[in-house]
């Protein structure tokens, strides 16, 4: 993990937007008023013919880009995580996902990590949302490299997407040569102590904690849950087989998110404790996000605290 480094995956989601659009004429990229914050307008700029600024409008973009993938268009739907999931669910679930059109949609400024907007635009119950829609796959990134594999690969993918992104810049956690699948998390480390799985911003904080706890002599493994729905069955039951203590951290509500998709491949297959760290059933409030994170019990502290190895 490069520390130094770091970018917020919106920014890489408009980079990798621009190369894709150069590979692909029939990307069409859509956005509610917010294109400068979302990084959209990086795409606007280079295909101004491909580019939709629907205003103020979240229901509408969305119906209108079900009806641009009807015509063979791929378009990916861009505002804040707070009104892509929320404002438009109703458009999200009957006029994308019920009849499974082709439309990716990428939202940004999800999280706690939103931070100053404060509990109206701190959306914490978008995983939740949308890992319950049939025929929808949720992902969640964590870094530029990562975020950039997943804006070319979603293209590929005959059907919805819902892709949560971050204001927050993090750091840069993978090197260009990383593989990645689609339903597949990433495994870094080999610790038994106990295994972290985060998700988005959260597996930074994780990799501290690793990084931290090896120096105390204790050794555990954290697991990339970049891809929420389908959920890797096979990677928690390995981890929750191998390791002594199970933890999962998300910038989320408990209720529904990561831990508690976890938390159903546990109790049906497995029954072992998951330690659920997130957002416990509360609003945000208003703040720097890593003051908030603080507040609110997300931070490599917390896992440390958790495993009871805090100084």
């Amino acid at each position: 993990m490069n520390k130094d480094e770091k970018k917020a995956t919106r920014q890489s989601y408009g980079e990798a937007l621009v190369e894709l659009g150069k590979q692909n004429n029939q990307i069409v990229v859509l956005d509610a008023d917010l294109s400068g914050a979302t990084k959209t307008d990086l795409f606007a700029k280079e295909f101004p013919d491909r580019f939709f600024d629907m205003g103020i409008a979240e229901a509408n973009m969305i119906g209108t880009a079900g009806g641009l993938s009807t015509c063979g268009k791929i378009p990916y739907c861009s505002t804040f995580a707070v009104f892509a999931a929320g404002r438009a669910y109703d458009q999200i679930r009957n006029s994308i996902c019920y009849p499974k059109l082709n439309v990716k949609i990428c939202a940004t400024h999800a999280g706690i990590t939103v931070g100053e907007d404060g509990a109206t635009h701190q959306m914490l119950e978008d995983l939740s949302l949308m890992r319950t829609l049939p025929n929808m796959i949720v992902m969640s990134l964590s870094d530029d490299i990562q975020t950039k594999w997943a804006i070319q690969e979603i293209s590929k993918i005959n059907g919805p997407v819902y892709v949560r992104l971050a204001r927050l810049a993090t750091p840069i956690i993978y090197e260009e040569n990383q593989k990645f699948d689609i339903g597949k998390a990433v495994q870094i480390g080999e610790g038994t102590d106990a295994t972290v799985f985060a998700t988005g911003v959260m597996v930074a904080e994780a990799i501290e904690a690793q990084e931290q706890l090896k120096q105390k002599g204790i050794n555990i493994r954290v697991v990339d849950m970049h891809t929420i729905k389908p959920i890797d069955k096979n990677i928690i039951l390995k981890c929750a087989k191998e390791t002594k203590k199970l933890i999962s951290i998300e910038d989320h509500s408990i209720i529904g998110g990561l831990g508690t998709a976890i938390s159903e491949v546990l109790t049906d297959e497995y029954p072992v404790t998951l330690k659920r760290l997130g957002m416990k059933d509360t609003f945000g409030k208003s703040g720097k996000a890593e003051e908030l994170m603080e507040y609110y019990g997300l931070t490599y502290k917390n896992i440390i605290e958790e495993l009871g190895t805090a100084p």
